[in-house]
């Protein structure tokens, strides 16, 4: 990866981080995240290996790794599958981003970094399950990828995440301790000529008011009461946890799995609540049924391997009522009334009335979470809130919407814009904070630049074929 140029400041700010955007493309679908369990993975033997190598060939050695030509038509296919474009994109250019991910991969086992198999196959089994809803089903998805079986897709895309995500942790390990002073914003903002400094777009700050509609105590006991029903067939009739976990745990994330998860004691991810009940729990044990956010659990703890916990677990929600529904509706618009009115400020009725604990001690002010500040830049928002605020007036209040998120299924907001700056040319006080993510942003393609340069000289490399007529970046061939 070449340094950064002040040149390609219109791009940075356009794809702000995108070297690193695949450190976030792990983020959990589902309530918990799972840790470190071994699953066994289909070894090639040595026969199926030559035969693979003869039939593709072989287009560079990196280390321990190999690249062949069906590892560039999966990049092209991952890519299409994503909604990317590869118009644009040529095979050299894949070519270039596999050698570098080989490089990190050879020295992330050399520093013993570590992948979760479990973690990848959990992320797969989210990734196809998506995929396959919008294509209609597994079968077309299966067709699509032009392979033999579901589970050759699966392999494949086991083996693309698993690479994806051991080249992320390399890459992240070289990045990690990196930081700017404050003198070293102002210098990179200083390097930058005025007639090229660079233009920020249109940014708003939103603001939000959520109501919930209330779940009843009568829904709420027919969901514990059917959690022990669950508990006494299990622990009385010998009847499977995870048959049941199948057919009737609202938990998407792990439903396929019979509500399976691995919690680890140094890695706390989870809800505070369903770890402290999962911990406490013996092998074998079902718990009581318990509430977390996302609703109420029951818990079987399978296995205990040190630090690690097996455990299944049911989630059921309680039903929301046609009149809870209405009720909350009702409640919102009063709020608006008034604010319209000019009874109540929009900031004074977020604190009292909001039910989104994120925002309503803010104002019911928004925060970007790329930027970590309330300023949102109309190209980088979200389709949705761009919707909902395109047509609004400064401190104008939307009519009541519909909304819901992964934890309710159906809440209302009302939503209005709090500040507006227009396009400018970049100030350095007016926006330290990007100023500041740019020059980080430089540092950090520095630091990769830097390492990449050094261990090319550093690593076994060896490039076949018509791909050696690429033009790259790195100096893979160590002239």
């Amino acid at each position: 990866m070449m340094p950064l140029k002040i040149k390609n400041l219109k791009f940075i700010i356009k794809s702000y981080l995108l070297a690193f955007c695949f450190l976030t493309s792990y983020s959990s679908f589902s309530q918990e995240i799972i840790e470190d369990e071994k699953v066994e993975t289909p070894q090639p033997t040595a026969v199926d290996s030559v035969q693979r190598i003869k039939l593709d060939g072989v287009n560079a050695v990196i280390g321990d790794f190999v690249i062949l030509n069906s590892d560039i038509d999966k990049q092209f296919t991952q890519l299409e599958a994503g909604g990317i474009s590869i118009e644009d994109i040529s095979r050299c250019q894949l070519f270039g981003k596999l050698l570098e991910d080989k490089l990190y991969m050879h020295h992330a086992i050399q520093d013993s970094l570590e992948v979760s198999d479990v973690e990848i196959k959990s992320y797969v089994d989210q990734q196809l399950q998506g995929f396959a809803e919008q294509i209609g089903s597994m079968e077309k998805l299966v067709a699509y990828y032009k392979k033999s079986s579901e589970k050759q897709l699966r392999d494949d895309m086991f083996e693309l995440n698993k690479n994806n995500k051991l080249a992320a942790l390399m890459q992240q390990k070289i990045v990690e301790e990196i930081e700017v002073t404050p003198e070293e914003v102002r210098q990179f903002f200083n390097t930058i000529p005025e007639d090229q400094r660079p233009l920020f777009g249109t940014e708003m700050r939103v603001a939000q008011i959520v109501v919930i509609p209330k779940t009843t105590k009568v829904e709420v006991d027919k969901v514990i009461n059917r959690l022990k029903e669950f508990r006494a067939d299990v622990l009385d009739n010998g009847a499977s946890f995870t048959t049941k976990a199948v057919l009737y745990t609202e938990d998407p994330g792990s439903k396929r799995t019979g509500g399976k998860y691995t919690l680890n004691r140094k890695r706390p991810v989870m809800a505070k609540e369903f770890r402290e009940v999962a911990f406490s729990l013996q092998e074998g044990e079902v718990s009581e049924p318990f509430k977390t956010d996302f609703g109420y659990h029951i818990i079987q703890l399978e296995k205990i391997r040190g630090q690690e916990y097996d455990v299944r677990h049911i989630l059921l929600r309680p039903k929301t009522t046609a009149d809870a529904v209405q009720d909350a509706k009702e409640k919102l618009e009063k709020v608006r009334k008034s604010i319209v009115a000019g009874d109540i400020t929009f900031e004074d009725a977020a604190k009292e009335a909001s039910d989104e604990k994120e925002t309503k001690f803010d104002g019911g002010q928004l925060r970007n979470p790329e930027t970590q500040d309330y300023n949102f830049e109309l190209t980088k928002m979200d389709p949705e809130l761009y919707s909902q605020i395109q047509n609004l007036k400064d401190n104008e209040v939307s009519p009541v919407l519909n909304d819901e998120d992964r934890i309710n299924p159906i809440k209302f907001k009302i939503v209005t814009v709090t500040g507006r700056v227009d396009e400018h040319e970049a100030n350095f006080a007016q926006d330290y904070l990007k100023i500041k993510a740019l020059a980080l942003q430089e540092k950090q393609l520095n630091a990769i630049a830097k390492w990449q340069e050094e261990k090319i000289l550093d690593t076994y490399i060896k490039i076949n074929g018509a791909l050696r007529d690429c033009d790259f970046n790195n100096n893979w061939f160590k002239n």
